[in-house]
């Protein structure tokens, strides 16, 4: 269905090929998955296929590309429109009408098929993707899932053999993200279309997974099963690296594998402990040691016409903690964030931020970096120069830092990017990235940070988590709005939900989050009812446990 034949893709003035003689079929019915460290070419990737490499982004492109058979140099995307649907990481961005019956529709009129046809095709679509209930509603009315949905109902009109997806549930809150992903199998096992899906939230989807497409930093390309290409590969999910570190044969690939693979280490473990539980020494929280206040916010309340985003909410951050705000999509977390940065103006209640609770509603810029900092969820809205250089030096004068301070930071999280790229021509990782270092060049007392993970894969996340700590260590406070479970059990001190603007949980994250079938990371999953969150906890735990048995005396063969 998709076939690479010893492809290169080289772009003007880059100092390599974005794609390095890649070989490579998928064949119908497939679903695969493409990972890769961040920058390394995935969307070049996914753009040859429906022909915006070369047609619309340039660069050189040598060898051959067919989709069900047509050659994508001869034929540019508008005559590939009918064979291969795209579906962008941003799906509002793609939208063109009001309403989800309107979208689902426009691909159709554009290709000029008869209405009665559009009709039934709108129909059956709204059916297979559970959109019948919304059918009427604005776009902008929309669920995060809700609007990925419908961007691949958009393309699913249209009746392509091919579904390309750029890291569909990467602001997707879990259950939401779910929905997607369920609506995707469900394309593949009962249509039988072929979808191409890039993702670095790989905890969610490589269960699903027929083939894994890994690209390497140099733009070649392993694929395979995926067991086997994500063996070796470096990025891979949580429950593959757990297998990984304990040689567990076969590389569990869910949560459920996992769990059976190590039941008999659970079992032993339980054995250890006087109740067959582990009770783990839990530290206080920053609030419960009586930490310094960096924001206070009292019965705030925020509108939106006769829409309610935040709902009374009263809350305490404190010096030193690292807090995870979590809930589903349009729960209230980014109004609450632009809210503490006067973005939105309370209806309601006080908001106070930084060493002073200042309010920052009308502070001036200058005046605000010195109390909290605030990277938004379209990081690329902060960036204006000409160039990565000019961007640093810029977040250097405007926090009086010395030189190179915004410079040192972006290396930290994505090392290796070239001082005289655009920042339009970063991947979204490493825009992210840029905008971080240029927030945190200021070092205020409040960090703000809107699903800051998002593009990031796993050596950049766990960067990005050493770096938060050292934050934290030095006294400041961090916030993070996020659906990304695995972060939140890296970094978080604590976990606050809220939902339809009001606070529902707050708490220390193991308490929090253990609690929660929705929020609960993968290894939590995995060592139920032990309360360990990442790899590098239950590793320890069970590789003590081994070193234990290994120093007990031998036993006589009548107690074996």
């Amino acid at each position: 269905m998709i076939r690479f034949d010893d492809v290169t893709v080289t772009y003007s003035e880059a100092h390599q090929p974005a794609l390095r003689n890649v070989n490579l079929a998928i064949d119908e019915g497939e679903l695969a998955l493409l990972v890769g460290r961040t920058g390394s070419g995935k969307s070049t990737l996914l753009r040859a296929i429906n022909g915006l490499v070369p047609h619309f982004t340039g660069g050189l492109l040598e060898g051959r590309v067919t989709v069900a058979g047509r050659d994508t140099r001869t034929n540019p995307p508008r005559e590939l429109a009918d064979v291969v649907g795209m579906v962008p990481q941003d799906p509002m961005s793609g939208f063109v009408t009001d309403t989800v019956e309107e979208e689902l529709a426009y691909g159709m009129e554009s290709l000029g098929i008869n209405p009665q046809t559009m009709r039934r095709r709108v129909e059956d679509t709204l059916d297979l993707l559970g959109l019948v209930e919304i059918r009427d509603r604005p776009l902008l009315s929309l669920s995060g899932g809700q609007r990925q949905r419908t961007a691949i109902g958009s393309v699913l009109t249209t009746n392509p053999s091919v579904l390309v997806l750029d890291e569909p549930t990467s602001a997707l809150d879990p259950g939401a993200a779910e929905e997607v992903l369920a609506a995707i199998q469900r394309l593949v096992f009962d249509l039988g279309l072929t979808v191409l899906m890039a993702e670095h939230r790989l905890e969610r989807v490589v269960q699903y997974a027929d083939h894994v497409v890994a690209i390497a930093t140099d733009g070649s390309v392993v694929h395979g099963r995926p067991e086997s290409v994500l063996a070796d590969a470096p990025v891979a999910p949580p429950v593959i690296e757990l297998g990984r570190r304990l040689g567990l044969s076969p590389l569990p690939l869910s949560v459920r594998d996992a769990r059976r693979e190590t039941a008999s280490l659970r079992r032993s473990l339980a054995a250890d402990q006087p109740n067959g539980d582990v009770v783990e020494p839990v530290p206080q929280t920053n609030a419960e040691t009586g930490a310094d206040v960096v924001a206070s916010i009292g019965k705030l309340s925020v509108t939106y016409g006769s829409f309610v985003a935040v709902n009374s909410l009263t809350l305490e951050l404190h010096r030193g903690e690292i807090v995870a705000l979590m809930g589903r999509n349009g729960s209230g977390k980014s109004t609450l964030l632009n809210t503490m940065v006067g973005l939105r103006k309370a209806d309601h209640g006080t908001v106070g931020v930084g060493a002073e609770l200042a309010n920052p509603s009308g502070m001036p810029g200058h005046e605000l970096l010195k109390h909290v900092g605030l990277v938004p969820q379209e990081a690329g809205d902060m960036l204006y120069a000409q160039t990565v250089t000019d961007e640093c030096a810029a977040a250097d004068r405007d926090a009086h830092a010395q030189p190179g301070t915004a410079r040192a930071l972006l290396d930290q999280f994505a090392p290796g990017i070239d001082d005289q790229t655009h920042p339009r021509d970063l991947s979204e990782g490493q825009r992210l990235s840029l905008v971080l270092a240029i927030v945190l060049t200021a070092r205020p007392p409040l960090v703000l940070l809107d699903e800051p993970t998002r593009g990031l894969d796993y050596p950049g996340k766990a960067n990005f988590t050493r770096v938060l700590r050292e934050l934290s260590a030095a006294g400041h406070c961090i916030m993070l709005a996020t659906h990304d479970v695995e972060l939140v059990a890296a970094t978080a001190s604590r976990v606050v939900i809220i939902a339809e603007g009001e606070l529902v949980a707050d708490g220390r994250t193991e308490d929090v989050v253990v609690s929660s079938p929705m929020f609960a990371p993968q290894i939590s999953k995995v060592m139920r009812p032990f309360p360990y969150l990442t790899v590098d906890q239950a590793v320890e735990a069970l590789d003590g446990l081994e070193a234990q048995h290994e120093h007990e005396p031998q036993r006589g063969s009548s107690h074996d």
